[in-house]
């Protein structure tokens, strides 16, 4: 299955194409088919389909596949890649200069609406399915939906640390399905607030959390919606509620540390750390040729190589932590020489978009900001994971230790300008909320409904 898209009107319409009904194995490898439209989508199977089809788009470059990470990555880089080549989209974002009608801006905007229509079509269609499945498919839409709305407010907003939530804005909230041609209107509505945007992504992903189950294959389960709502309570300050959140995934979730740094990355199944990862195979992957995190981060013995370590990035490990050894010599495709990220180093290998060592991370940080103890102590989680790579222990550690280690866990997998925007700390020589650290409506949403306002310095 895929999602083809075009613009009726500058509008997104997704028209979903369907090869019989694709069994709901451990992989999101469907192949597509035969054409069938929203409006034909008739029986529980079809919604099931349109569900696959969602978590389809997540695997895609303009979505987890690559740029949720990469261009978050870029928007907040400060030593920690070095971009080289010739793509003058992502040279003009890594100098946090892009314009009003940057490619990637309506990439991804593109890319996340399309996965909400299809979000939409499945909860608008969910009479049709049977009453033992029909809570759990619904809350993976709205698992879904919120995690999508979740990283394009990020992206194009400003954060929720700004203040002025009822006033700032984020992107337009379409609760309803494109079907046909007529419903176009009915989307054209204004950006929403941060605050009624937050309430919704709150509001989806508890839906996750109380009706999905705690196991379900490859696909969202129930842990999955407590780690992403943990990341909206940080985004908030609501620490007590982000280390209970955590907490629960770290002692119900069943999940465990890989054994070591590397194992935890370039797999082809879910490692045991892996709360939700993005499924990739051969036949349906994030990039490999000209986009997707492989292209940009490998070097061009399979990829294009235009995303270098920065050295300096080295210098925030101790010797003998392996997280400063997981890199390896490389050339770009330009024929620049430099280091390169082993996290993203095989073609057609799963994406971990959450995993248990940030859990540990959001718990001892969040504890030690609410002055709060639940689960472990900050010290003993920040140590697990320290440990795990053979990083010395800590005699004792604070809120902003803690985010320094967050920065050398989690390096390359798109979490800084999140964190970095919460804490409101510079990125440079630019403020946490500077208007060149979010990206522009596209120009041609814009020209298509007038109601959208285009963000400062755009």
């Amino acid at each position: 299955m895929k999602l083809c898209v075009r613009y009726i009107g500058g509008v997104l319409i997704g028209m979903l194409l369907i090869a019989g009904l694709p069994a709901c194995n451990n992989r999101l490898d469907v192949k597509p088919g035969t054409g069938i439209g929203p409006g034909q989508i008739l029986t529980a199977g079809d919604v099931e389909a349109t569900l696959i089809g969602a978590y389809t788009n997540l695997q895609q470059f303009e979505a987890f596949g690559e740029q949720y990470f990469l261009i978050s990555d870029l928007l907040a880089n400060d030593k920690e890649i070095l971009l080289v080549g010739n793509a003058v989209p992502y040279l003009e974002v890594a100098s946090r200069q892009q314009q009003k009608n940057s490619v990637i801006a309506e990439q991804i905007w593109a890319g996340g609406f399309r996965t909400i229509n299809a979000v939409n079509l499945v909860l608008s269609k969910q009479h049709l399915l049977a009453a033992a499945n029909k809570d759990q498919i619904v809350a993976e839409a709205k698992f879904i939906r919120g995690i999508t709305y979740y990283m394009l407010s990020g992206l194009y907003g400003k954060p929720y640390s700004a203040g002025n939530q009822t006033v700032n804005l984020t992107v337009p909230l379409i609760l309803e399905p494109v079907i046909s041609v007529q419903d176009i209107e009915k989307v054209k509505l204004p950006r929403a607030t941060v605050a009624v945007m937050y309430a919704q992504i709150e509001e989806d992903l508890k839906a996750g959390a109380t009706y999905m189950q705690p196991d379900n294959g490859t696909r969202a389960n129930r842990f999955a919606a407590f780690a992403f709502l943990s990341r909206l309570y940080l985004a908030e300050g609501k620490y007590k509620e982000a280390a209970a959140m955590a907490d629960s995934v770290i002692t119900k979730g069943g999940f465990v540390l890989s054994p070591t740094f590397e194992k935890a990355f370039n797999n082809t199944a879910n490692s045991t750390e892996d709360i939700f990862a993005i499924q990739q195979t051969a036949q349906s992957s994030g990039g490999s040729s000209n986009n997707g995190l492989i292209t940009f981060y490998t070097s061009a013995r399979a990829g294009r190589g235009d995303a270098q370590v920065d050295v300096r990035q080295l210098s925030l490990y101790e010797d003998g932590d392996s997280r400063k050894d997981f890199i390896y010599d490389g050339y770009s495709s330009s024929g620049s020489t430099g280091k390169y990220t082993g996290k993203w180093k095989q073609q057609y290998t799963n994406i971990p978009v959450i995993r248990l060592a940030e859990m540990y991370l959001t718990r001892a940080e969040a504890n030690l900001r609410a002055g709060t103890v639940v689960g472990d102590t900050p010290l003993n989680d920040v140590n697990a994971v320290r440990g795990r790579s053979n990083a010395g222990q800590l005699g004792s550690v604070t809120a902003d230790e803690v985010v320094a280690e967050r920065f050398r866990e989690l390096v390359y997998e798109g979490d800084k300008l999140w964190t970095v925007k919460r804490l409101k700390l510079d990125v440079g020589s630019r403020a946490y909320d500077h208007p060149k650290l979010i990206l522009p409506v596209p120009q041609r949403e814009i020209a298509s409904n007038p109601k959208l306002e285009q963000n400062k310095d755009y």
